[in-house]
């Protein structure tokens, strides 16, 4: 494995992106471990959005999600739950919640090796977008916590500052994030061909193939193969692959029986 290209830490100091580059940068495990979506829906049981039984669905697609990795079946599951529960959430309130979230579940899980790479991009001058399936008001917190440019994440309609639990275009995942950022660059001015691309998964192939540098960190077996295959840079910042892999199983087999035992206990508090 290559050592990390960049070695800069925060400053507090980055600069204001400007000119033609970019670099895009997948979310979950790609930026941090694990993935943000599961986060949000942890945070909604916490606020009682959630039933035992929406408690459990999530953590059985938790499960899957660590074990094999993310699978469109899945996310598409996962969408239509997520917005079902949403409906009738205020946007105020998300937004309330991104920060919240990123305090509580994602900053101790930011890759500092990714991070140091977001870093020097804009220490260059280079604008640095986050590019997710996560709402977007979560999404953009994430981006502003970070101090980059800003993010493109899944928009969810909302009415006077109310999630309907319909989509605005479709969930930002797959080709639909390669649509996302060539529609970005047309609007900003960005030479495709001059920017970078950074992600963990062979589903996010179309965006990697989009840019003149796609970089592989953390990558799943396929994304790793096709990497290899075109000589792409690989940046793998886990510490043991195997070790890291039993690590997330434990991680998510634990927190599902946890979040399994404290939605019972609740229960049996209510009256």
């Amino acid at each position: 494995m290559p050592s990390n290209p960049f070695d800069a830490s925060r400053n507090g100091q980055v600069p204001v992106s400007s000119g033609t580059t970019a670099a895009f940068f997948d979310v979950d495990n790609t930026m941090m471990r694990g993935a943000s979506l599961f986060a949000v829906a942890r945070k909604m049981y916490q606020r009682r959005a959630f039933t035992l039984r929406e408690v459990a669905w999530f953590a059985v697609h938790q499960l899957r999600f660590v074990t094999r990795g993310e699978s469109m079946g899945d996310i598409h599951a996962i969408r239509d739950r997520a917005l079902l529960l949403a409906s009738g959430f205020s946007v105020a309130d998300m937004v309330a919640l991104g920060d919240e979230i990123y305090d509580e579940f994602i900053e101790s899980k930011i890759w500092p090796g990714t991070l140091a790479i977001a870093d020097q991009h804009m220490l260059a001058g280079r604008q640095v977008w986050l590019v997710t399936a996560t709402p977007l008001e979560v999404a953009s917190v994430m981006a502003r916590r970070l101090g980059l440019s800003g993010a493109l994440g899944t928009n969810v309609e909302h009415v006077e500052g109310v999630y309907t639990g319909k989509l605005v275009g479709e969930i930002l995942h797959g080709q639909a994030k390669a649509s996302a950022i060539r529609d970005l660059a047309a609007e900003q001015g960005l030479e495709l061909a001059q920017c970078w691309g950074y992600s963990d998964s062979h589903n996010d192939i179309p965006l990697l193939e989009l840019v003149g540098h796609p970089v592989a960190i953390n990558p799943d077996g396929k994304l790793r193969r096709h990497a290899s295959d075109r000589n792409w840079p690989i940046y793998d910042f886990r510490t043991g692959r195997k070790a890291a892999t039993f690590g997330l199983k434990a991680a998510g087999i634990s927190g599902a029986l946890w979040g399994l035992w404290r939605s019972i206990g609740a229960l049996r508090r209510r009256p």
